[in-house]
């Protein structure tokens, strides 16, 4: 705890690239910071305590209380709250599965309660295919089978385009704003406006999925004499100074297959 608190928080997002979800790595970081600083290292005990913590939410506080400090702490997560609408029927209020797991949970021994709920539902009570012949809730079970399916929501295509620069063993790259809504101060490659005007070849097209969006990566190999040209603010870096830095999880990609691999099987043929 104290070398993470301790540690710059860029070296935190390098560490939890490729990950996603770079809010929660920032979010530990400052948890952390103030355990070691207000807390004086005592981890809190109990779910309000927890609660207190920079990313920690109803769920994660109670399963922490309840499984390391034994508290009578009922928690929800997914799988919980399929079990929970499958037993007391499907159109629940979020509060109303809460209660209920408030009222099943077992004073005695909360933690295991609380554990064997999400292992049920991870396990037996699935979301497509429930085994309800060996549920041992299935007396209670209204359901007993799969709730109706919610529509799902459509995912979204968006197509992309980056420029790869390299001079020498440097690549070309370019920090996101620290106010941007995604991947605050993360490195990237430079953002292209399109597909180029002479109609050169990409390098490598791949996909990638954040949240509920599919891009569609073009990657074109760009030169360029003045970094400015390209983009504001952009820095050459090597390999070595590069896999230290909080990149976003796509330009790791790009990176790792365009350099890498390439350099590999450059050194392999040779």
């Amino acid at each position: 705890m104290q070398v993470l608190a301790e540690a710059p928080e860029a070296t935190v997002l390098a560490a939890w690239s490729g990950l996603g979800y770079y809010h929660r790595a920032r979010r530990m970081h400052r948890a952390a910071k103030m355990i070691v600083g207000q807390r004086r290292g005592t981890f809190p005990q109990t779910a309000e305590q927890w609660l207190t913590l920079p990313g920690i939410g109803r769920y994660t506080a109670a399963a922490i209380a309840s499984i390391a400090y034994g508290e009578t702490a009922a928690v929800v997560d997914g799988n919980v709250e399929r079990v929970l609408t499958r037993m007391f029927g499907p159109k629940q209020s979020k509060e109303a599965v809460w209660r209920y797991a408030e009222v099943l949970l077992s004073p005695e021994r909360p933690g295991d309660f609380n554990q064997a709920m999400m292992e049920v539902g991870a396990t037996i009570c699935a979301p497509r295919a429930p085994q309800c012949l060996v549920c041992p809730l299935v007396t209670w079970c209204k359901t007993r089978g799969v709730n109706p399916s919610e529509p799902q929501t459509a995912r979204r295509r968006k197509q992309l385009y980056y420029g790869l620069a390299c001079k020498g063993d440097s690549v070309l790259l370019v920090q996101r704003a620290h106010d941007a809504s995604l991947m605050a101060g993360m490195w990237e490659l430079p953002s292209l406006d399109g597909a180029p005007a002479n109609g050169d070849a990409s390098l490598a097209r791949l996909r990638h999925s954040i949240t509920n969006t599919d891009y569609d990566v073009s990657v074109i190999m760009v030169s360029v004499k003045n970094s400015a040209d390209l983009a504001p603010g952009a820095k050459w870096f090597k390999r070595q100074r590069w896999e230290q830095l909080p990149l976003t999880g796509l330009a790791r990609k790009i990176l790792r297959r365009l350099v890498v691999e390439s350099s590999q099987g450059d050194s392999q043929s040779n």
